[in-house]
C-alpha cells in the first residue's frame, strides 16, 4: 500500500524560546522553537488596534504585542536550543540540537531572508554509543555565558566542547578551518565524563557559572539512583561537580564538588554575578551553593522530614513542589518561577554584605499558563511558551511595598472586579473575535505577600499577548457546524469541522477548527453577464480635513477614521461587456438611472481618490472624475487602443491601453475655484522597447520602500568575518552615528522609533507619545508603480518623476528572491533587443500584479502575482548592500503556498469553450482583464488580499504579521469580489460566483482567522479526554476531568473495603486525583447544556468513550446512536481492579423557559460494573465490543440490559478498538495489534491475524484504498506503520501474522485519528478523478498540535513521486543541514530483524517542488524522465482531494 503524508496544520506547541539579536544589530527578537519549527518574533510597542469598532476599550490597556518576524519549517525535532555571539558579528547565531546527536549552527542570512547554516556537527559514530541501540538522552546544548564555547551532552555519557574563536587568540593557536576565511569555530573535542570520576552518571542537568576567569560547567548527577520508595535505605543521592574548561590546552580539572544533596533534585540556575553560585531546584526543597561559602537550603513542604539529611531551613508560608518548573532571572537576585500548577512565584535571595544568600523570599504574583519554557525579554517583559496552552508575552512591573499589610489587602479587593467581570462576559459569544483569545489567556492576579525586614518589591504582571496553541491533541472528532448558510445547505459535499481536545489542566479547551472561511450570506441575486465589479465610497454628506484614505481596491493604505461612517460604500459599479450598471447601496440598494457616471459600455476600473472624496471612474475611451453622482470632469483619451488597465495610488492614476502604452493623470486642486480638484496629465517619458503587459500603482507607508541609503545594521553587519557574500562588494560604512531624523523615518527593520539599547523602554514611552497623531510614525507615503513587459522584465519607478529604482529580468519564471539589477540598466538598453527576440518563445506572461501593504500600520509589503497558470506571492525585505546607488533598498523573498491556478486546458471540447474565456485568448478584452487580487481594508477588522479564481482563497496579515491564507471552496470558482461596507451588511463583502450569483456576504466574527486554520478555542478550565459527535441530535459529548487533593486511601480487611483517612499536618502536600464527569456541550454557542452532567465515583476513571451504533427497533435502519463510555475504577494495588460499561441516549425534551439548549439530555441506559476494567469500546454489527481485563466480549443491547453474545482471550492490555463491516482492529499497549472477526451465523468471535513483534502502540485506524484495507498503527517513537493481510504471502505464514506494508515517521505523538472519503470532483468524473472514489484520507491530530493525513496512492503517481522525492533531497539545501531522508525513516529503539519499508511520500518535502522557479523544476523534472505539468498536476491533486473542513 502506497500513500502520501501531508500536515495540514503545523504543530503549535513551543517548547524553547531564546532572546537575541537574530535578525538585525539593533533589535532583540524572540526566536521560539517547537517541535520542527523555529518562529522569529519582535516586541511592536505601537499596535493599532485590531477592529476599530471598539475603540473604547482600546485606548485605556496599550498592549505591547508580538509580531512574527520569519518562520522556518526544519527536517527534524528541535531538542535544545541556545543563542551565541560569534566573533566580530554582532547578531547571534542559534545552535539547534537535534536527535540523537547532531548540532547545527545557524544564523539569519539578511541577503535571502532565509536561515544559513554555519557549521554542521555529528557525533554519531557507532563506538560513541557504547553498543546501547537505544538511546534515551536528550543532547543537551550549553553556552558559556560570556561566548567562549559551547558544550552539547550526548549519550548522557560525553560533553562535546565547541570553542569559538574570540579576536584575541594568537595565530598560532588556530586551527584553519576556512580557506583565506578564519571560521568563528575552532575543532572541537569530546570529553568523557566518567574520565573525571567513575560515579559520573546520569546527568540531569548542566549550566556553565558566571564569573569565573575560565568557563566553568557545573553538573548535577546522581550516581546511585534511587526512588521515593527506597528512600528509607538509600537517600541523598545527588552530588554536583564543578568543572573548568582550558579550551586550548583542552585540559579540564575539576574545581569543585559537593554530594549528599537530596534526590530529588531537578535542575540547577547559575546565579548571575555580583552574587554568583548556583541554586539547585529539588522537588521539595531548595538549595543556594557557592564554592567559597557553606550551603543554604530551605524545605518548601514537610515532605522533607525523613527523606534528606541535607540540612534545610523550613521557609514560612510557602507549601510547593517544584517538579516541572520553570525559572529564569529577571535580576541578578530576582528570579520569577512558574510551578506546575502555572502559579508564578517571585523569589528574591536576599544577600548579607559578603556575596553569600542567607534567606529566600517567596512571593506569589499571579497564575498563569502551564509552562514549558521561559525567557526574560527586555527589561518589563516575560516570555512562557507552552505545549499545554497558549504561550503567553507578559508585561511585570515592579511595585515597592511601603504599605503595611492592611492596605496590600485592601488593594487585592480592589483589584477583583475587573478579573470577575472579565470572566462574566467571556460566555458572551457575540462579544466576537475580541473576546476569544483573551479569555484563555486571562492571568489571576494575586494581591501581595507579607514582607520579611528588608525592602522588598512585589511584582505585579498582565497579560499583553498570546500565541495560539491548539496542542497536545488528545482526541478529535469531526463535527457539523451550527451555522451555515442556506444557500450552501443541499451542496454534494458534507461540510465538516473538527473538534480537538487541547491543553491541560486549567489550560484544557476544546478547538474548534475549520479549514475553510463559509461565508455567512446575507443575501443573494441573480444577475447574469457581470464579468467585474468594484464598491466605491460616496462622501457627498459633509465635507472634512482628508482623512488618509486610500482606494479600497487596488494596494492601497488608509489610516484609521475616527468615525465609521464615511468609510461607507456608496455606489456599486457592475460592468458587463456592453453596458454598465450603477447601484445605489444606502438602506436598501437601488439601481441609478440618470447619473454622471457612464453606463453605455463597460467599465474599466472604479475606485476612490482624493481621500475618498473623488470617484474615478475608467471607461475604454476616457476617465470620469465624479464627487458622489456629479461629474465634475470627463478626459477622453485617445491612444491609439483602448484603455484596458488602471490602477490607482492616491493621488496617482495610471491607464494602460491594450497595446501597452502608459499614461499618467494627477489628482490637482483647481486653480481657478479653490474647492474642487481635476485630473492632470502627465506623460511618463518611459522607453517602449518591449510591451508593457500589466502594472499597479504602489502607496508605501511602511517606510521600506526609499532609495536612500540606510547606514544600518544590515550595511554593517554584511561585512563581519564570515558572513560576507562573494558576489556583493561592501563599503563598509565608518560613520556609525545615526541621523535623527533619519532614524525616525526608517528605524530598522520594520520598527518606527526603536529606543537604543541604553534606554529602557520606559523612559522612551514617556518622552514619545505612541499616539495615531505622532509625528514620529507618520512616514510620509511615498508612491511607485511596478510595470510588467512582455519580455519578462519587471521594473519598479518612482512616482511623480518615473525614475527606474528596481529591475528584474526574468520575472515571471518565480525566482526565489528577487534581486535588484537595474544599476547599469539604460546603457544596455540597445542590446536587450536581440536576446529578447530569441527569449519570447519560453517566458510565460504576467497577467496581473498588485504590491499591497498588510500587517500592522501596513508595515508589510507584499507582491502577489498572477503568471500564466500559476500564483506568485513574494514578501518584500530590507536590504541595503549597493551604497551610493538611487536603487530601491528592498528585495522580495517567495513565499511558499498551495493555491491551484491551473485551469482546465481549453482543448477539450467545444462546449467548455464558452467557460474558459479567462484563458482563452480571443476573449475580449476587458473581461480577460478582470482582476483576480482584490485588496480590502476591513472586512470584520481584517485586511488583506481575496484572490479570486478556479480556488479562491483569503490572504490575510495582521499586527501579529504571519502570513495567512485560507481556502473559500465551499461555492466553486469565484469571479470577482469587492468589500463592501453597508448599513445592512457592516464590515462586509460582495462576489459573483460562477453561476452569476452576487452575494452579500459578511465573515462570521466567531472564529480567529489569524492562526493556521481558522480556530474557535472555547476555554473548559479542565482536561478534556474525549469528544464525540452525536449525529442524531447534533450535540457533542466530552468527557473531562478536574484534579483533587486525595485524603483518603482505600483498604482491604476481609472482603470488606474502607476508607483510612491520612491525616498530616499543614505543610504535606497532598497527591492529586482525577475526578472525571461526562457533558454534552452544543455547537450552536459552545456552552455545555444544563443540567446533562454525569458525575463518575470517586477514583473512577474514564478509558474510552465512542458514539456507537447499536441495533434499535426505533430507526429505519434498524441501528441508533448511542454514547458509550468504558471506565476502571482504580484504588491501589491492594483492591481488586473493577469497571463499568455506561450507555446513554441524548433524548430531546421540552426546552426550560428561557433555556433554548436544554433540548437535549442524557439518558442513561445502562450502567454496571464489569467483572474487570473497561478499557475499550467500538460497535460491530450492531452489537456493542468491549474489552474487559483481558477478554474482548461482544454484547447485545436489549431491554436496556447486555447479553453477552461471546467472547476471546486477548494480549496483555487492550486500549483502542475500532471495526469495518464485522471486523475488530484491537491495539494492545505492549504487544502490537489483533485483527478478530465476528460471525453471526455460528455467533464466535475468532483472531484471524495479529502482528507477531512487540510494539508499543499509541492510536489506530484503518487505511481504505479501494478493495484494499491497510491497518494504521502509531507508536511511541512517533512512527506511524501500515499493516495488511495478506495470506497468500509466503511470509505471513498463511495469513497468520500482518505484515508492515509501509512505515513513516511523522516527528510527534499521534494520539488522534478520523477518517473520511475523498473529496469528488465538481465537473463530474474524468478518467483521473475516478481514481480516488475508493480511497480514504486518515487524519490525525498529534500532541504538538499539528493535523496531518495519509492519503492511499496509486502505484504508477507513488513511483513517479518518489524519484522527484529522491531528486529533492539532494538538490535543495534544507535548513539547519538536516535530512528529510533520515528523519522520515521508521525509529525503532530495540533492533528488529526487519527494514524499513518506507512506501509513504513525504508531502512536506514534495510540496518544495512548488516553491522551485520554472527552470528548477523542469531541470527536476527532466532528470526523472517526466515533465513539470504532471508532477505538478499530481501535487495539486492531492490538495484537491483533501480539501475538507
Amino acid at each position: 500500500m502506497y500513500a502520501v503524508y501531508r500536515q495540514a496544520h503545523p504543530p503549535t506547541a513551543v517548547e524553547f524560546s531564546v532572546y537575541c539579536n537574530f535578525i538585525s544589530s539593533q533589535e532583540n527578537n524572540l526566536v521560539v522553537a517547537g517541535t520542527s519549527q523555529l518562529y522569529v518574533y519582535r516586541i511592536i510597542h505601537d499596535v493599532e488596534s485590531t477592529s476599530k469598532g471598539e475603540k473604547s476599550s482600546e485606548v485605556k490597556s496599550h498592549k505591547e504585542k508580538l509580531e512574527q518576524v520569519a518562520a522556518f519549517s526544519l527536517f527534524g525535532n528541535v531538542m535544545s536550543m541556545a543563542s551565541v555571539q560569534l566573533g566580530a558579528s554582532n547578531r547571534d547565531a542559534l545552535l539547534l540540537s537535534f536527535q540523537d546527536a547532531k548540532l547545527s549552527v545557524v544564523e539569519y542570512d539578511s541577503g535571502t531572508h532565509d536561515l544559513k547554516t554555519l557549521s554542521l556537527h555529528y557525533f554519531e559514530e557507532p563506538e560513541l554509543r557504547d553498543g546501547f541501540v537505544q538511546n534515551v538522552h536528550i543532547p543537551i546544548v550549553r553556552v558559556d555565558p560570556e561566548n567562549r564555547c559551547a558544550v552539547m551532552l550526548i549519550y548522557g555519557t560525553r560533553l562535546v566542547v565547541l570553542p569559538f574563536r574570540k579576536d584575541t587568540l594568537t595565530d598560532e593557536q588556530e586551527g584553519v578551518v576556512g580557506e583565506g576565511q578564519k571560521s568563528n569555530f575552532l575543532p572541537s573535542y569530546i570529553i568523557d565524563v566518567r574520565e573525571l570520576d567513575e560515579k559520573l552518571l546520569n546527568i540531569a542537568d548542566m549550566k556553565f557559572l558566571h564569573g569565573y576567569y575560565e568557563p566553568t560547567l557545573l553538573i548535577l548527577y546522581e550516581p546511585n539512583q534511587t526512588w521515593p520508595g527506597r528512600v528509607a535505605v538509600r537517600q541523598d543521592t545527588c552530588c554536583i561537580v564543578a568543572i573548568s574548561l582550558n579550551i586550548m590546552q583542552k585540559v579540564h580539572p575539576v574545581i569543585w564538588s559537593l554530594s549528599n544533596l537530596p534526590f530529588d533534585c531537578t535542575q540547577v540556575m547559575a546565579v548571575p554575578k555580583p552574587i554568583g553560585g548556583v541554586v539547585v531546584f529539588a522537588v521539595n526543597s531548595l538549595l543556594y551553593l557557592n564554592q567559597s561559602v557553606p550551603p543554604y537550603g530551605v524545605s518548601l513542604n514537610s515532605q522533607t522530614t525523613g527523606t534528606t539529611a541535607f540540612p534545610l531551613r523550613v521557609q514560612e508560608e510557602v507549601k510547593i513542589t517544584l517538579d516541572c518548573s520553570q525559572a529564569t532571572f529577571i535580576a541578578s537576585d530576582k528570579m520569577v518561577i512558574s510551578l506546575k500548577g502555572g502559579e508564578i512565584y517571585v523569589l528574591t535571595l536576599i544577600t548579607d554584605g559578603m556575596r553569600s544568600v542567607r534567606a529566600f523570599h517567596f512571593d506569589k504574583a499571579a497564575a498563569s499558563v502551564l509552562t514549558t519554557c521561559m525567557t526574560p525579554m527586555e527589561s518589563g517583559y516575560l516570555f512562557l511558551g507552552s505545549r499545554l496552552g497558549n504561550s503567553l508575552l507578559l508585561k511585570y512591573t515592579e511595585k515597592l511595598q511601603e504599605t503595611p499589610i492592611e492596605e496590600g489587602k485592601e488593594k487585592e479587593r480592589q483589584e477583583e472586579p475587573p478579573s470577575k467581570k472579565k470572566r462574566v462576559d467571556s460566555t458572551n459569544w457575540s462579544a466576537g473575535k475580541t473576546a476569544l483569545l483573551d479569555e484563555v489567556d486571562e492571568i489571576e492576579v494575586y494581591g501581595s505577600e507579607a514582607q520579611t525586614g528588608t525592602q522588598l518589591a512585589t511584582y505585579s504582571f498582565e497579560v499583553c499577548d498570546s500565541i495560539l496553541n491548539i496542542g497536545p491533541c488528545a482526541n478529535a472528532s469531526m463535527g457539523e457546524p451550527a451555522f451555515l448558510s442556506e444557500e450552501f445547505q443541499d451542496s454534494p459535499e458534507p461540510d465538516l469541522e473538527v473538534v480537538v481536545c487541547s491543553g491541560f489542566g486549567k489550560n484544557g479547551a476544546l478547538s474548534v477548527l475549520q479549514r475553510s472561511i463559509r461565508p455567512q450570506v446575507v443575501t443573494t441575486f441573480e444577475l447574469p453577464g457581470c464579468q467585474d465589479m468594484w464598491t466605491v465610497i460616496s462622501s457627498e454628506k459633509k465635507e472634512e480635513a482628508p482623512k488618509g484614505e486610500g482606494e479600497p481596491t487596488e494596494g492601497e493604505v488608509p489610516l484609521a477614521t475616527p468615525d465609521d461612517d464615511d468609510k461607507k460604500h456608496g455606489f456599486l459599479i457592475l460592468s458587463r461587456a456592453d453596458s454598465t450598471m450603477i447601484l445605489q447601496t444606502g438602506q436598501e440598494i437601488m439601481e441609478l438611472d440618470a447619473s454622471g457616471f457612464a453606463t453605455q459600455g463597460p467599465t474599466v476600473f472604479a475606485g476612490n481618490i482624493g481621500d475618498n472624496k473623488y470617484i474615478v471612474q475608467v471607461s475604454p475611451m476616457g476617465i470620469r472624475l465624479l464627487e458622489g453622482v456629479n461629474q465634475l470632469h470627463f478626459i477622453p483619451v485617445d491612444l491609439g487602443s483602448p484603455i484596458v488597465h488602471c490602477a490607482v495610488a492616491d493621488p496617482y492614476v495610471v491607464i494602460m491601453t491594450a497595446e501597452g502604452q502608459i499614461t499618467m493623470f494627477v489628482l490637482k486642486s483647481d486653480s481657478y475655484v479653490g474647492k474642487t480638484h481635476r485630473l492632470a496629465l502627465q506623460k511618463p517619458q518611459i522607453h517602449t522597447q518591449s510591451r508593457v503587459i500589466t502594472l499597479c500603482a504602489y502607496r508605501d507607508v511602511s517606510g521600506m520602500f526609499t532609495t536612500e541609503n540606510r547606514v544600518s545594521s544590515t550595511a554593517k553587519e554584511d561585512t563581519a568575518p564570515g558572513t560576507q557574500p562573494e558576489t556583493e562588494t561592501v563599503i563598509q560604512e565608518l560613520s556609525h552615528v545615526m541621523d535623527d531624523e533619519e532614524e525616525m523615518l526608517y528605524g530598522d527593520s520594520g520598527q518606527f522609533f526603536s529606543p537604543s539599547k541604553e534606554e529602557s523602554s520606559r523612559s522612551a514611552s514617556a518622552s514619545f507619545s505612541y499616539s495615531k497623531d505622532s509625528p514620529h510614525y507618520m512616514v510620509e507615503p511615498t508612491h511607485w508603480c511596478m510595470v510588467v513587459r512582455e519580455n519578462g522584465v519587471m521594473e519598479i519607478y518612482q512616482l511623480p518623476d518615473w525614475r527606474l529604482v528596481f529591475l528584474v529580468k526574468n520575472f515571471p519564471v518565480g525566482q526565489r528572491v528577487l534581486v535588484d539589477s537595474s544599476s547599469g540598466q539604460s546603457a544596455a538598453q540597445g542590446e536587450g533587443k536581440k536576446e529578447e527576440v530569441t527569449r519570447q518563445g519560453e517566458i510565460p506572461l504576467v497577467k496581473e500584479v498588485l504590491l499591497v501593504s498588510l500587517g500592522n500600520r501596513q508595515t508589510r509589503p507584499y507582491l502577489l502575482v498572477h503568471v500564466d497558470q500559476e500564483l506568485l506571492i513574494y514578501e518584500a525585505f530590507r536590504r541595503d548592500v549597493q551604497q551610493g546607488q538611487n536603487n530601491l533598498k528592498v528585495r522580495f523573498k517567495k513565499v511558499p503556498h498551495n493555491i491551484n491556478f491551473r485551469e482546465k486546458k481549453v482543448k477539450q471540447s467545444k462546449k467548455d469553450k464558452k467557460w474558459e474565456g479567462v484563458s482563452g485568448e480571443d476573449a475580449a478584452a476587458v473581461k480577460g482583464r478582470a482582476a483576480r487580487f482584490r485588496y480590502f481594508d476591513d472586512i470584520s477588522g481584517y485586511s488583506g488580499v481575496f484572490i479570486c479564481g478556479p480556488s479562491p482563497h483569503w490572504l490575510l496579515v495582521t499586527s501579529r504579521g504571519a502570513l495567512r491564507l485560507h481556502p473559500m471552496t465551499i461555492d466553486g470558482s469565484i469571479e470577482c469580489f469587492s468589500p463592501f461596507h453597508n448599513i445592512n451588511c457592516p464590515k462586509g463583502f460582495l462576489y459573483f460566483n460562477k453561476q452569476g450569483e452576487l452575494r452579500i456576504s459578511v465573515l462570521p466574527t466567531y472564529l480567529s482567522y489569524d492562526a493556521p486554520w481558522p480556530v474557535r478555542k472555547i476555554p473548559l478550565r479542565c482536561t478534556a479526554h474525549y469528544v464525540s459527535y452525536h449525529v442524531e441530535s447534533k450535540v457533542y459529548a466530552v468527557c473531562t476531568s478536574v484534579n483533587e487533593p486525595c485524603t483518603r486511601i482505600p483498604r482491604m480487611t476481609g472482603d470488606e473495603k474502607e476508607f483510612e483517612i491520612i491525616d498530616k499536618d499543614e505543610r504535606y502536600i497532598s497527591p492529586l486525583q482525577e475526578r472525571f464527569s461526562i457533558q454534552l456541550i452544543s455547537p450552536v454557542s459552545w456552552e455545555t447544556i444544563p443540567n446533562t452532567r454525569i458525575d463518575l465515583e470517586e477514583w473512577e476513571h474514564v478509558t474510552c468513550m465512542k458514539t456507537v451504533a447499536l441495533k434499535s427497533e426505533e430507526t429505519v435502519s434498524g441501528l441508533k446512536g448511542y454514547v458509550a463510555a468504558g471506565t476502571c475504577l482504580m484504588q491501589g494495588e491492594e483492591v481488586t481492579c473493577r469497571g463499568r460499561i455506561l450507555i446513554m441516549d441524548i433524548i430531546e425534551v421540552v426546552p426550560e423557559p428561557g433555556q433554548p439548549l436544554t433540548k437535549n439530555k442524557f439518558k442513561v441506559l445502562y450502567e454496571k460494573e464489569q467483572k474487570g476494567p473497561v478499557t475499550a469500546l467500538c460497535h460491530c454489527s450492531g452489537y456493542l465490543v468491549s474489552a474487559i481485563g483481558q477478554k474482548i466480549f461482544l454484547w447485545s443491547l436489549k431491554d436496556n440490559d447486555l447479553t453477552g453474545m461471546a467472547f476471546i482471550d486477548t494480549q496483555l492490555y487492550i486500549h483502542q478498538m475500532f471495526s469495518i463491516k464485522n471486523f475488530i482492529l484491537a491495539a494492545d499497549v505492549m504487544k502490537s495489534i489483533s485483527i478478530l472477526r465476528y460471525q453471526e451465523e455460528s455467533k464466535t468471535l475468532s483472531l484471524i491475524s495479529r502482528d507477531a513483534k512487540p510494539l508499543e502502540v499509541y492510536s489506530i485506524e484503518f487505511m481504505v484504498d479501494n478493495n484494499q484495507l491497510g491497518f494504521l498503527v502509531s507508536d511511541r517513537d512517533k512512527n506511524l506503520m501500515v499493516y495488511m493481510y495478506l495470506p497468500e504471502a509466503k511470509e505471513s505464514f498463511g495469513g497468520m501474522r500482518l505484515l508492515r506494508r509501509a512505515d513513516f515517521n511523522v516527528g510527534a505523538n499521534v494520539n488522534a485519528f478520523w477518517r473520511m472519503p475523498c473529496r469528488g470532483t465538481p465537473e463530474g468524473a474524468s478518467k483521473k478523478s475516478l481514481g480516488w472514489d475508493g480511497k480514504h484520507i486518515t487524519w490525525f491530530a498529534t500532541l504538538d498540535g499539528g493535523i496531518g493525513l495519509l492519503l492511499p496512492m496509486q502505484e504508477k503517481t507513488y513511483r513517479r513521486l518518489l524519484m522527484l522525492q529522491n531528486a529533492l533531497n539532494t538538490m535543495i539545501p534544507h535548513h539547519a543541514g538536516l535530512n528529510p531522508k533520515a528523519f522520515r525513516m521508521n525509529r525503532c529503539d530495540r533492533r528488529s530483524l526487519q527494514n524499513a519499508v518506507r512506501n509513504v511520500l513525504d508531502g512536506e518535502l514534495l510540496n518544495k517542488y512548488l516553491y522551485l522557479s520554472t527552470m528548477e523544476r523542469s531541470e527536476l523534472a527532466k532528470k526523472i524522465g517526466t515533465t513539470p505539468d504532471i508532477i505538478l498536476e499530481d501535487l495539486l491533486e492531492v490538495d484537491r482531494v483533501t480539501a475538507h473542513f
